[in-house]
């Protein structure tokens, strides 16, 4: 079963090296980040730097000669100040004032902060943009800045930011920082820390793991389908199929791709062939209406398939034709399993168009004034 594993979830077939670069860069595509571009909202956070650029009646350098004088003249830091100054940082030079704000910011509001406006997420989308995930990593880390990021967003961009430069050993600090600090966690929060869980794939990482898991479960919080997803694939492995079965059952819906595969998968992994050949011979699109979706499944993971019935010439037989129809009617991806769990999910669409109409002039980059909003 470990050399199963191993092959599925490890190394890259050969046949992989000798595949179009289409596939290739689909590949390359599919290991970006985990959270939508809802959650990060980089390019709101980018659409306001522009807009309040054009409205002041100063340049950028004077604003920060102004910020500087209030720094040597220990003179009140006020909220507009630090926001207006963290919308005009372009380069990492103008970061290394913005973090002496902070500082000086926090420490005079640090005890009526409470309900404010949240800077941690406005600096960590700052430091998304420039690169410098680990100015946000010291930061958010810092002691003397306690409660200034006091929400779930900044750690999960963070953590997400070093998810995507494949930091995981980092990103779990981050993650370690955050519970120590009482931040609640919120559904990307559980999806990031698994998935950082699954990337490590130690001892470590599967006890992190299983203890979220159970200490959610107990408080009854909420644990999103993609959580579950790298609880699963980590428990496999592990080679702890039996866990891995076990939290599995309690995914509530079924109906995905990533499901499809990993159920399928686990019956490989249990030795369950004639349920296994049941569960792909239902999955077959010709089987299926053409207004429902055709599962697709990862190349590796039907690898796995292959091999689990190479000790039964029947069903091996059998298992070779199935795999053929799901072949040629185009339900067997270019995908690993890992790609799968990995993409980049879409964000969410409005439910009316209406309301998420244009709020700035294309041209003057200024808010549209419409009478009849106002009235």
């Amino acid at each position: 079963m470990a050399v199963i594993v191993r092959r599925a979830l490890g190394l890259i077939p050969r046949e992989l090296a000798a595949r179009p670069r289409e596939t290739r860069d689909c590949r390359r595509c599919a290991r970006r980040y985990l959270l939508s571009d809802n959650v990060i909202r980089l390019l709101d956070f980018q659409q306001k730097k522009v807009a309040l650029a054009n409205q002041m009646y100063i340049s950028k350098d004077q604003y920060f000669k102004t910020i500087e004088e209030k720094l040597k003249k220990n003179e009140l830091i006020l909220k507009d100040d630090l926001k207006m100054l963290l919308h005009l940082c372009h380069m990492p030079a103008d970061v290394e004032v913005a973090k002496d704000l902070i500082y000086r910011y926090h420490a005079e509001n640090k005890n009526v902060a409470f309900g404010e406006f949240r800077f941690g997420p406005l600096f960590v989308r700052l430091c998304h943009e420039l690169g410098l995930e680990e100015t946000a990593e010291e930061m958010v880390k810092d002691q003397n800045l306690k409660g200034f990021f006091n929400d779930s967003t900044s750690f999960n961009i963070l953590m997400d930011m070093l998810f995507m430069k494949e930091s995981y050993e980092r990103a779990l600090g981050v993650l370690m920082e955050m519970k120590n600090q009482g931040i609640k966690f919120n559904k990307d929060t559980y999806i990031l820390a698994f998935a950082i869980c699954y990337k490590l794939n130690t001892i470590e990482s599967y006890r992190i793991c299983t203890l979220l898991l159970e200490e959610s479960l107990t408080r009854g919080n909420f644990i999103p389908r993609h959580a579950y997803y790298f609880a699963v694939a980590l428990a496999i492995k592990r080679h702890d199929v039996e866990n891995a079965r076990s939290i599995y059952s309690q995914i509530m819906h079924t109906d995905s791709n990533i499901c499809h595969n990993l159920h399928v998968f686990l019956l490989a992994l249990s030795g369950e062939q004639q349920n296994l050949i049941s569960a792909l011979e239902a999955a077959i699109g010709s089987s299926v209406s053409k207004f429902v979706k055709k599962v697709s499944f990862a190349h590796d993971v039907m690898a796995v398939v292959r091999e689990s019935m190479e000790n039964n010439s029947e069903l091996q037989s059998e298992c070779e034709d199935i795999c053929e129809m799901l072949q040629k009617s185009g339900q067997i991806t270019a995908l690993s399993l890992d790609e799968m769990l990995c993409h980049t999910p879409a964000g969410r669409k409005p439910l009316n168009p209406l309301l998420d109409q244009r709020k700035i002039s294309r041209r003057t980059l200024q808010p549209l004034r419409s009478t009849l909003l106002s009235e």
